[in-house]
């Protein structure tokens, strides 16, 4: 764990409401609990309700009053995302924080999403992206922080343009990559887009490190039997305070960029410890695959078209 002094301070939340994906264990729990304890009105959308209900309940452990509840999304369906969208329309409330912390990691063979996509393009990126489209009067009417988090793997690998979708060659750590860069890549220039169009939000970018979480673990509904050699290694690393994170303190970065005074529209947060896989949150260098404005423009039109979302502050 961090030493205390090192984790942010978190302002009072109490006229904030939080939507968090990916919420229901690991990092995203973590951080659920520590935007509740600031008095912040936590929505948790999850796939997995049994899950999310116990989440809540360990919450409420340390946070007896925390106002926190679930909705039902899978980021691998645009009709459940559109659902969960509509819900929170219909519910009213601003939204100012969004920490798009969900994902899925490196199904040893190609997988697809229920709208034909690569698995972790569709429910990584193209779902997220569905997401805060859907979402953007709301998050405007917060003036809300959009904090998208990517992956040390963003800074490998590329965007397979000639296919997108993996389906002339499957390589689940490429694909991976690509939907972290691709993600990456569209939270810039979503906040490119907010200054230019006022649309008064702030996007933001960050990553945790390296920490043992559930993306590596056996997910039987990922075709993976048992967790992975690298899983176990990190496992190691974290138990003896080397190097790595925990699933606590990787959740840091993305508190840090949704909570600080300091944190800026379009910056880049993560660990600050030994090549930046464990630490306290601090700003990093935007990894090189994110630095091209054309690339990023060419991502949002192409995830509009496969997605059918256009953004509207209206």
């Amino acid at each position: 764990m961090p030493r205390k002094d090192s984790e942010p301070t978190i302002p009072p939340l109490h006229d904030a409401r939080a939507v968090i994906t990916g919420a229901s264990d690991g990092i995203g729990m973590g951080i659920a609990a520590r935007l509740a304890a600031a008095g912040a009105e936590v929505v948790m959308p999850v796939r997995n309700r049994a899950k999310g209900d116990a989440a809540i309940a360990r919450i409420r452990q340390t946070t007896p009053n925390a106002r926190i509840s679930l909705r039902d999304v899978d980021l691998a369906s645009l009709d459940s995302v559109a659902a969960l969208a509509a819900t929170l329309q219909e519910e009213g409330t601003p939204i100012s924080i969004l920490i798009n912390n969900a994902g899925v990691m490196t199904p040893p063979d190609r997988r697809t999403t229920a709208d034909g996509f690569e698995l972790q393009f569709g429910a990584n990126h193209l779902g997220h992206f569905a997401l805060v489209g859907r979402l953007l009067p709301l998050l405007t009417a917060g003036e809300g922080r959009v904090v998208s988090q990517i992956s040390i793997a963003a800074d490998s690998g590329g965007i397979n343009w000639d296919d997108l979708q993996w389906e002339r060659s499957y390589n689940g750590m490429r694909a991976y990559s690509q939907s972290k860069i691709a993600f990456g890549l569209f939270a810039l220039e979503l906040d490119r887009r907010s200054r230019a169009e006022g649309w008064g939000i702030r996007s933001l970018l960050s990553h945790p490190g390296i920490a043992p979480t559930n993306l590596l673990a056996a997910q039987p509904e990922l075709g993976r039997a048992a967790q992975t050699s690298g899983r176990r290694i990190i496992d190691a690393l974290s138990r003896h305070g080397l190097i790595v994170g925990t699933a606590e303190s990787a959740g840091l970065p993305a508190l840090y960029a949704a909570t600080s005074a300091d944190a800026v529209g379009g910056g880049f947060y993560g660990p600050s410890g030994v090549g930046h896989l464990g630490g306290p949150p601090a700003p990093q260098k935007l990894y090189s695959r994110l630095r091209d404005a054309a690339s990023a423009r060419r991502i949002w039109d192409v995830s509009e078209k496969l997605t059918g979302v256009r953004f509207s502050a209206r």
